[in-house]
């Protein structure tokens, strides 16, 4: 976008370009369309300048097992890595800012990868955003079409859950299908939510046949309230993802943030579609 911006600038500098009207309307409607996309961003950045550090501490406590008790444990580290990440200001690249106002921006981490964090503004409580993203995770399928099946294996007490997800065989899709198997843990703060997830391994639980298994994680989600708009929520979404098998990173490192812009997308339809009459 800004280097159709230069472009347009440079072209009605010239003596013989003045006097095209038409141009000059479209380079100031480009050059307005840039600003308020900046301004989007900066406003986001600075709602993002500073993550709180704590400790979720369980509603309920249960007894667990000590391996259940570990993958718990997982859980909540996954948060804190992912969050120290987020908290990181240094070396973040705006990859993309759609006209919507979501904002893409990526960051090298260690193994050369990058991760993509996503920003964005949604017409949903934080709660409701709760209730769609964990608490009814399984039925992702009905409004996600990139989501063939969520299915939860087990709770792990009030916060803590282990699911098996399998991506959709969809149409354009480069990195192809995959399945995960993740611990996602919930925790409230304040008034904002806090959703993490990170691969795991069981062996009750092996690699299912005719899938690439991929690894997600340590990955966040955190979900504010935004100011005092009981019905609107600013959503960060730390994307990270080894999806495995032989492919070239320049794929996938575009097919990731179109993912994020198209699970977003999906959100939104699926908040509009449950607040429309029947």
């Amino acid at each position: 976008m800004l280097s159709a911006v230069v472009k347009l600038c440079c072209g009605i500098s010239y003596a013989h370009l003045r006097s095209m009207a038409g141009l000059q309307r479209t380079a100031l409607a480009v050059i307005g369309q840039e600003i308020t996309h900046l301004q989007r961003f900066r406003q986001i950045q600075r709602q993002t300048r500073t993550l709180p550090e704590f400790t979720c501490i369980e509603t309920s406590p249960v007894l667990l097992k000590s391996d259940q008790q570990s993958l718990v444990q997982q859980g909540q580290e996954a948060m804190r890595e992912a969050l120290r990440v987020l908290e990181q200001k240094e070396g973040w690249k705006v990859e993309t800012v759609e006209s919507d106002g979501d904002v893409i921006s990526s960051k090298a981490v260690a193994g050369a990868r990058r991760v993509f964090r996503l920003e964005a503004i949604l017409e949903a409580g934080v709660e409701e955003l709760y209730d769609l993203l964990f608490l009814k995770v399984e039925e992702m399928h009905r409004w996600n079409p990139s989501v063939q099946q969520v299915k939860v294996l087990k709770h792990l007490g009030p916060g803590t859950i282990i699911t098996h997800e399998v991506s959709a065989p969809t149409a354009g899709n480069l990195i192809g299908q995959r399945d995960f198997l993740s611990v996602r843990h919930s925790c409230k703060h304040d008034s904002s939510l806090y959703l993490s997830g990170t691969a795991i391994q069981l062996e009750s639980f092996p690699p299912q046949a005719g899938f690439v298994r991929a690894e997600d994680g340590p990955t966040c989600i955190i979900i504010r309230p935004l100011g005092e708009e009981k019905r609107r929520s600013h959503l960060t979404w730390l994307l990270n993802m080894d999806v495995k098998g032989w492919l070239p990173k320049s794929i996938v490192n575009q097919a990731l943030p179109r993912a994020q812009l198209d699970f977003t997308r999906h959100v939104r339809r699926r908040l509009t579609a449950g607040r429309t009459p029947r």
